[in-house]
């Protein structure tokens, strides 16, 4: 392109000497002249901007190393800044150009110095002198005041030179409608820190330095403070302030909050409000538009946590990748091809791959199978009544809920959407608040914005108490000592894309009654917790990425009672989210992948309720259950854990219900009676709270918690915990495993493709319940109950298991079970069981039906055993001739007509839906089955039978 007769280059060097307003009215010219002046932004727009002594770099003080966007657009936004302080002056008008008055003629400029040349010695005697609107020039010195100087005119006090150049020991009091200060150096007088204070009007201080010193800003004032620095513990305190500005200034080395902001705004407003809430409005829709400028800078430090979006989840393992890790180089856990498996920190807790079925008995599967590996009359059991949890399996990353951004997040919340268009209170702008004790303390109803800051280095970036409320966009909060933001005593507000991280406590701390909306930020790299909710802390938490804490991702304790939805947490040091302490809270929809213990971390009165999660990839169990933990865990897919999928001690009254528990390298459900000193504090990382506390005392939380929110008041009350309609297939050992000292409910749960038994009972002084389970397909017996274990199974269906349907060697009922398909014995029971086998339904393809051993105690009465080889002339139920305390009576054999018509039916196989009607009685049988009744023998029992039953024993 060219301008007339010269090349573009050329008018470009020419036009790099121009003056600021020779460059507007070029610009005037026509449409090719404008362009070739915008073209001028990295050269003379450059110049103009960082020559202005009223300003310093754009990026000042956050990153004065990055350009801006567009340096004109710095320049412009800066001069229409700097004179908001005249806009109440109805005879002022400004010119054409930005920077420049049109003056009245009674304007003046006052010098003041001894370089002034005819000017005034003091500062006094020069305010005493102005008019309004006046400037006063202040020439190069330190100029000091021995009492309070009032401001009772509209002026302008400028600093000439490099700012430093001019110091003021002064101590003002504006009592005009408006003020500016400029290029000066402020530190305290020696009667007074407050170096400046209004109450009505409105100052704007531009590019000035406080060394040790205070503003104050008391509501309907309003202070308008950009590119200003406040050193060596200078601090701004706002009381009832409607709204204020504080815009690129930096604070450091403070001994307590370098801004602190309280009371509630007050109702009157001065003449600046509207122009502050319209400017406020500028900085707001700026700041969003270029909302990845942190992210992009800060984001770095961080796996895949660039966008809230649809952010690629790196470092997912698929189940192939999980299964083929022999040795994990990390933490060195070696997976043992045979005998126990042990994980670090376990204190003895292992796979016992049906420990009670060893050696010994391998001896005896010999004579009870009888050389038969094969059979032609296979019952058909698929269409039993849990047959929908047979189609469950493990989901893959693509099934992850994915993180919403901000805006989506707004649409779906309205009052989030209104904290966030609100602007009202203290705005605090692209600051840098670093190296002091703390950042923004906001108290008793103050309000305060705070947008792309910087906090590092400090005791606590933001503290909010006493019914504050504050909005938190895009800041970027490091290196606390403590924790990084504290809400308490109802303090509310919005905090939304920030990026916390690598403090010493907590990234959020939420406690007494605060009750925050937290949205789409990164919490990371903390030294304790990412966010800690305790002593009846609320709060709405939702699509955060959590995650390389060091300890829990989120801790709930202490009465919290948080929502917990959309978030994703992964690959922290200890557990993804820690329910501890009578802690609360809905936990919903949350992505929990990969971290060093637990996935989820129940105990202690943890009482919560944990649905529809995707708990997965960690290096230990998905969901552990402690010491008297409680709680709804629901819906929840729980899969690829390196420990069991889900672990609870039997002094735990937990709720699972519609899980997914699945390919888990452990057990799929483990109940251990064992205390938690025993080996929880390695098992689980757990820490107590003994340090959750702002400044190191100790606060006895107990006198905090109030009364049960009425959120859970509809939750069922339960004594005995309940495991109910789970999937749990695909694990590495036992599907359940039972060593408890407590009575478990364990009810309609799907129970298959186990690598070793799929229920396995091994302490149970307490009765456990197996009812209307489906254990199908598992790697060894499919229920097993050790000696001295209470337990009753009824209404289950026990298909096609690798080896016995039911080994029982405890005390208890089989009552009503289908018993189908498995590759041994279908029922046996031995040693000295005290056991009722009543209407049962058995077929075994290798061996006996029912196998009645040693010196068993009990009743074997009303069984249909189905016949398992065409040519078999095995007995089908086989008992010890010596035995004279087990009684076998009305049991039945039954023998297909067709192989087209061998199936179960009346009532067609169980476990059976429990929406369905009530089948018929379970002793009526199939009509098309032919019946052969064996001879009974019958023999006296000199001892009688323990169970007041009848005196003779039947055997078949």
């Amino acid at each position: 392109m060219e301008v007339g007769s010269l090349p573009v280059e050329l008018w470009r060097l020419i036009l790099a000497y121009l003056p600021l307003p020779d460059l507007g009215r070029c610009c005037l010219v026509c449409r090719a002249w404008r362009e070739l002046i915008l073209s001028l932004d990295s050269t003379r727009w450059r110049q103009l901007c960082l020559g202005c002594p009223e300003c310093r770099h754009p990026n000042w003080p956050r990153r004065p190393h990055l350009p801006p966007v567009s340096w004109r657009e710095a320049l412009r936004q800066h001069a229409l800044a700097s004179r908001t302080w005249t806009q109440n002056g109805s005879d002022l008008h400004s010119s054409a150009c930005l920077h420049l008055f049109r003056r009245r003629k009674d304007r003046r400029v006052w010098h003041v110095g001894t370089g002034a040349g005819g000017g005034y010695e003091t500062l006094r005697g020069a305010l005493a002198a102005a008019g309004p609107y006046d400037k006063v020039v202040l020439h190069a010195g330190v100029y000091e005041e021995q009492v309070e100087v009032s401001l009772k005119v509209p002026v302008e006090i400028v600093g000439i030179g490099k700012l430093g150049d001019v110091s003021l020991l002064v101590s003002f009091d504006q009592q005009c409608p408006t003020a500016r200060l400029c290029n000066l150096v402020f530190m305290p007088a020696w009667f007074s820190p407050v170096v400046y204070k209004t109450s009505s009007g409105h100052v704007q201080l531009d590019n000035c330095n406080f060394e040790g010193c205070q503003i104050h800003i008391r509501g309907p004032g309003t202070c308008q403070a950009r590119f200003c620095s406040f050193a060596q513990g200078s601090s701004a305190h706002f009381l009832g302030v409607a709204i204020s500005l504080m815009d690129s200034c930096e604070f450091s080395g403070g001994d307590s909050a370098s801004v602190t902001v309280e009371g509630a705004p007050v109702s009157e407003r001065n003449w600046a409000f509207k122009h502050l809430v319209a400017l406020a409005k500028t900085f707001t829709m700026m700041t969003s538009n270029g909302s990845t400028e942190i992210s992009n800078q800060s984001g770095k430090d961080s796996m895949g946590a660039g966008s809230h979006g649809n952010t690629p989840l790196e470092g997912v393992n698929t189940m192939e990748d999980w299964s083929k890790q022999e040795v994990d180089l990390e933490t060195n856990w070696a997976k043992q091809k045979g005998g126990d498996i042990l994980l670090p920190g376990q204190d003895g807790t292992m796979i016992e791959e049906d420990g009670m079925e060893t050696s010994s008995e391998s001896s005896e599967e010999g004579d009870e199978q009888d050389g038969e590996k094969s059979t032609g009359l296979k019952l058909s059991y698929d269409q039993h009544g849990l047959a929908h949890l047979s189609k469950a399996d493990m989901p893959d990353s693509s099934a992850f809920p994915v993180l919403l951004s901000l805006s989506a997040e707004l649409q779906r919340d309205a009052e989030a959407r209104d904290l966030a268009a609100s602007v009202q209170g203290c705005l605090l702008r692209r600051c840098l608040l670093r190296d002091g004790k703390g950042g923004v303390h906001l108290c008793n109803h103050g309000q305060a914005r705070l947008e792309a800051n910087v906090f590092r280095g400090l005791n606590y970036a933001v503290r909010c108490i006493q019914n504050a409320k504050m909005v938190m966009l895009r800041n970027e909060v490091c290196g606390c000592k403590a924790s990084g933001v504290f809400l308490r005593l109802s303090a509310q507000g919005l905090i939304a894309e920030n990026n916390i991280h690598s403090n010493g406590e907590a990234g959020l701390d939420i406690r007494k009654g605060a009750n925050p909306i937290i949205l789409c930020n990164r919490i990371h790299s903390g030294m304790r917790s990412g966010i800690v909710v305790l002593g009846n802390g609320r709060g709405s938490i939702r699509s955060n990425q959590i995650y390389g804490n060091k300890e829990a991702g989120v801790y709930i304790l202490f009465n919290g009672n948080p929502v917990v939805s959309g978030n994703h947490i992964f690959q922290g040091l200890a557990a993804g989210i820690a329910v501890n302490e009578n802690g609360r809270g809905l936990i919903s929809e949350n992505v929990i992948r990969q971290n060093q213990w637990g996935g989820a971390d129940i105990r202690r009165g943890g009482d919560p309720v944990l649905r529809n999660n995707f708990i997965c990839y960690g290096y230990s169990d998905g969901v552990v259950v402690g010491e008297r933990g409680r709680g709804l865990i629901e819906g929840n897919h729980i899969y690829g854990n390196r420990g069991c999928g889900v672990w609870v001690m039997s002094s735990s009254l937990p709720q699972l219900i519609g899980n997914h528990i699945t390919h888990n390298r452990m057990y799929g459900l483990a109940v251990f009676c064992r205390k938690d000193t025993d080996s929880a504090m390695g098992r689980e990382g757990y820490r107590g709270p003994e340090n959750f506390n702002e400044e190191g005392e100790l606060m006895a939380w107990e006198s905090d918690i109030d009364s049960e929110d009425e959120r859970f008041s509809s939750r069922r009350p339960i004594t005995v915990a309940l495991v109910e309609n789970n999937c749990i297939s695909h694990n590495g050992a036992v599907g359940v495993y039972v060593k408890s000292s407590e009575p478990l409910n364990v009810v309609a749960n799907m129970v298959k493709n186990n690598k070793a038994a799929g229920v396995s009972v091994i302490q149970s002084a307490q009765l456990t319940r197996l009812v209307g389970n489906c254990v199908l397909c598992n790697g060894w017996t499919g229920v097993t109950v050790d000696r001295e274990c209470r337990v009753e199974l009824r209404g289950n269906g026990v298909y096609g298991n690798n080896c016995h349907g039911v080994c029982f060697r405890g005390d208890g009922l089989i009552v009503e079970n289908d018993v189908v398909g498995n590759n041994a014995v279908g029922i046996r029971v031995m040693d000295n069981a005290d056991v009722k086998v009543l209407r049962n339904r058995v077929q075994a393809l290798q061996g006996y039906g029912i196998s009645v051993k040693e010196r068993v105690r009990g009743v074997v009465q009303e069984n249909l055993v189905y016949q398992g080889h065409p040519t078999s002339t095995k007995t089908p139920i086989r008992t010890n001739p010596q035995n004279l305390e087990c009684v076998v009576l009305n049991n039945s054999l039954l023998i297909p007509r067709s192989q087209a018509l061998w199936a179960l039916e009346n009532p067609s196989p169980r476990p059976h839906n429990s929406n369905s009607p009530s089948s018929v009685t379970p002793s009526t049988l199939p009509a098309h089955l032919a019946i052969t009744m064996t001879n009974r023998i019958t023999a006296s029992v000199e001892s009688g039978c323990h169970n007041n039953g009848s005196i003779f024993c039947s055997i078949l």
